[in-house]
């Protein structure tokens, strides 16, 4: 399902993190859409913000946790930032980590649930997308909603995820980068992150699933599984890794820099993804 304006670039980072001057640069480079993580409240404070800031950027998060925010309450929120920015904000939801949320119901009914809900709220289909990874919450994105969001992932499984979702289906994929040649250095900076989420089923499972062994993805992570999580080198190289999520299938890359001053690493990236496009 195509969506206007959305690119081939945007930006991944905790939804409180951008500023509205930020914003209007990262337009003015090129990255086309904001995807707001962390999962924020319902009440969705600041997006409009950095719509205000901007011309024809697009806003979506990345996700809103549905065990922590009313379906309800996150649609009258939608519907307050469609009438003031009609088609430029997208609601993507998921199932967030409920290892850390305490919730112990079956994901898979609970984002049904809430699909149902946000259907009887009014949110449109062409306007949400879903966190997704394997391929039955890839298929109820392909159903219920404008398309997938996955996380954590590698151009193999946004490969796989197309073969799933079909060609008419929004797919954008996430991945995290360090702008930085030394290798060792940069496997530092990234296994910050990354480790992090080796202590989540869905996301071992699924890195399991793309040929990763036990021992990539025990913690702290494998050189290998660093590796291809967490981009380093050149903006040249980066560019590269990235892109090929578009080679793959994918719509749109979300590029999550994890280096210190994410703006001088996103200045720096721009012209070698222009080149590539």
């Amino acid at each position: 399902m195509t969506i206007e304006g959305l690119g081939r670039f945007g930006v991944w980072r905790y939804y409180a993190a951008f500023t509205p001057e930020q914003a209007r640069e990262l337009e003015g480079l090129g990255y086309s859409t904001l995807w707001l993580g962390g999962s924020p409240p319902a009440e969705l404070p600041g997006v409009e913000s950095l719509l205000e800031a901007t011309e024809t950027q697009l806003v979506g998060t990345s996700i809103v946790n549905i065990w922590s925010v009313p379906a309800e309450a996150v649609a009258e929120s939608y519907h307050r930032i469609e009438a003031r920015f009609p088609g430029r904000f997208i609601l993507g939801v998921g199932v967030g980590h409920p290892e850390h949320d305490g919730v112990y119901r079956k994901p898979y009914d609970a984002l049904v649930d809430y699909l149902d809900a946000l259907d009887n709220a009014g949110v449109p289909k062409e306007r949400r997308a879903l966190a997704a990874l394997g391929p039955r919450v890839l298929e109820l994105a392909r159903d219920r909603t404008a398309g997938a969001l996955p996380y954590l992932t590698t151009p193999e499984h946004t490969r796989r995820a197309r073969e799933t979702v079909g060609a008419d289906t929004l797919l954008v994929a996430e991945n995290k980068i360090v702008l930085d040649t030394e290798a060792d250095r940069a496997r530092t900076t990234g296994r910050r992150t990354v480790e992090f989420y080796l202590g989540l089923t869905n996301y071992v499972a699924n890195l399991r699933r793309l040929g990763f062994t036990e021992a990539d993805v025990t913690k702290p992570g494998s050189d290998r599984l660093i590796d291809a999580l967490a981009l380093h080198g050149t903006a040249d190289e980066i560019a590269a890794g990235l892109t090929a999520h578009l080679d793959a299938g994918a719509d749109q890359i979300a590029v999550q820099v994890l280096d210190e001053d994410y703006m001088s690493t996103l200045r720096a990236l721009a012209p070698a993804l222009a080149a590539r496009v």
